[in-house]
């Protein structure tokens, strides 16, 4: 039986020090493996069926790791797109409730209707923040820009007390925090970052009776049977999720079907204490360092201030991170090991 690191390692052997997760994660052995042959496929002109299959299959093991039933999982392309959804659901004059700088996948759709109130609070007041008059709260479980987790329990208490409905974006979470995303009424994940997949796919969670979403993006895929809902109106909607999908990127699938069964193997659990084990190491050695970083506890995400513009440099010597409101952020994931530390921490030793 192979144990985690066996594993990790037979999946992945990264030429540099990659810390760059937040932005996008590395491909597995066998996600590259399945590209290549769904590449193949359409080459040698074979039957498309093994990869719509492919997109059930992503969406099964999606449903899988974040614990609900896949009759709730819509398939689509990317966070902004399902936020526009959600946006969509909303009526003229709903008031909509944001943390101050969150990722604008996550909240410029809601802003772009123009017909809306948007009320932007602190990320720790907004589970306080939560009124009568709040419609939908809006936000990320972990920041982008500085890896601070969201108080989410507090959340989804106040939204239930005051009536508002939740929409969480998990992109910067899945992967690597276990979550439940039964206890919103709506969630998002891109998989191109802590899901390892390739980019253009994104799933919605969304409630059993489907909220207050209306199937704008709506195309033949969304139909109960598809194939036979190629031209006019579709006449009968899927009974699932699946009325809010779009018409799916194959290849992406494919991968992603490849990188959530590795996720699945790993086990979200195992993969949470490894990077956390990573990232308070580096936390302790900044601080050693004389560099206090932005408080985030509990986070796989380490931002530093003011040490931005190190960025190119580091990563011209082989140490991938990235350069966020000028802070250096760091992101720690299960192909990381104790010696990528070292080599950051060395490199930004005086």
């Amino acid at each position: 039986m192979e144990t985690f690191e066996s594993l990790v390692r037979s999946e992945f052997a990264p030429k540099n020090t990659f810390l760059n997760t937040a932005s996008s994660g590395l491909l597995p052995a066998r996600t590259t493996a399945a590209l290549h042959e769904a590449a193949m496929i359409r080459a040698e002109g074979g039957p498309l069926d093994p990869l719509f299959a492919d997109v059930e299959a992503s969406r099964a093991a999606f449903a899988r790791l974040v614990g609900v039933p896949v009759t709730r999982v819509a398939a689509g392309a990317s966070v902004s797109s399902q936020s526009a959804l959600v946006a969509g659901s909303l009526p003229p004059g709903a008031e909509v409730l944001t943390a101050e700088d969150d990722f604008a996948s996550v909240v410029n759709p809601f802003h772009a209707r123009g017909d809306l109130k948007l009320r932007t609070v602190p990320l720790e007041r907004i589970a306080e923040s939560v009124r009568r008059t709040t419609a939908l709260v809006a936000v990320s479980a972990v920041q982008s820009a500085d890896g601070r987790l969201a108080d989410l329990p507090a959340l989804r208490e106040a939204a239930k007390d005051h009536g508002a409905r939740t929409y969480v974006d998990f992109s910067q979470a899945s992967g690597w925090l276990p979550m439940d995303a039964n206890a919103y009424d709506y969630t998002v994940s891109t998989t191109f970052k802590w899901l390892l997949a390739p980019h253009g796919a994104a799933f919605l969670v969304v409630p059993e009776d489907f909220g207050d979403l209306t199937p704008l993006l709506a195309g033949w895929v969304a139909g109960e049977e598809p194939w036979n809902s190629c031209y006019g109106p579709i006449t009968e909607l899927a009974h699932s999720a699946r009325r809010f999908d779009v018409s799916p990127a194959l290849f992406t699938y494919t991968g992603t079907r490849s990188s959530l069964e590795l996720m699945e193997e790993l086990g979200v659990h195992a993969i949470h204490t490894h990077n956390l084990a990573l990232a308070d190491r580096f936390r302790t050695g900044l601080t050693a360092l004389g560099h206090e970083p932005l408080p985030a506890p509990g986070s796989a995400i380490v931002s530093v201030p003011r040490l931005g513009h190190r960025q190119p440099d580091l990563s011209r010597a082989g140490i991938e991170v990235s350069d966020r409101a000028g802070n250096l952020r760091a992101s720690f994931h299960l192909y990381n090991t104790s010696d990528d530390v070292e080599r950051l921490l060395e490199a930004l030793s005086p």
